[in-house]
């Protein structure tokens, strides 16, 4: 764990901006904290799945913890493929090919944490 001198930080939900992912049609990223606000270890951020949000096959190079906010969705892990709703938590090794699907009428969303560092998403279906 890294020694810092964090200061403690609240950040209001109408703070949060919510910018479109280019990865996918229907998905949005808002950084709940992350480096402007001097977190030492882990970056937090919500994402977005509107109805009909499709996120292709992708790895990235560090870890997802991720916990289910709200709606029902489907997510591919490796060669699993999950139905995950609110109150269920994932956690995604580096590496690990995964997706995400919503084909309800609802929004879906989730909180994602991943520790600092670089992180490479490699598409590995368009």
């Amino acid at each position: 764990m890294t020694t810092t001198d964090s200061t403690p930080v609240l950040r209001r939900a109408s703070e949060i901006a919510y910018d479109t992912v280019e990865l996918a049609e229907g998905l949005q990223k808002g950084v709940l904290l992350g480096d402007e606000d001097g977190t030492p270890n882990f970056n937090m951020r919500r994402f977005i799945l509107q109805p009909g949000a499709r996120v292709p096959r992708h790895t990235n190079e560090v870890e997802h913890e991720q916990f289910v906010i709200e709606g029902t969705y489907q997510v591919g892990i490796g060669e699993e493929t999950h139905t995950v709703s609110a109150g269920d938590a994932l956690l995604i090794p580096a590496g690990v090919e995964h997706w995400y699907r919503n084909d309800s009428d609802d929004r879906g969303s989730f909180l994602c944490v991943v520790p600092k560092g670089d992180d490479e998403i490699t598409v590995r279906e368009p």
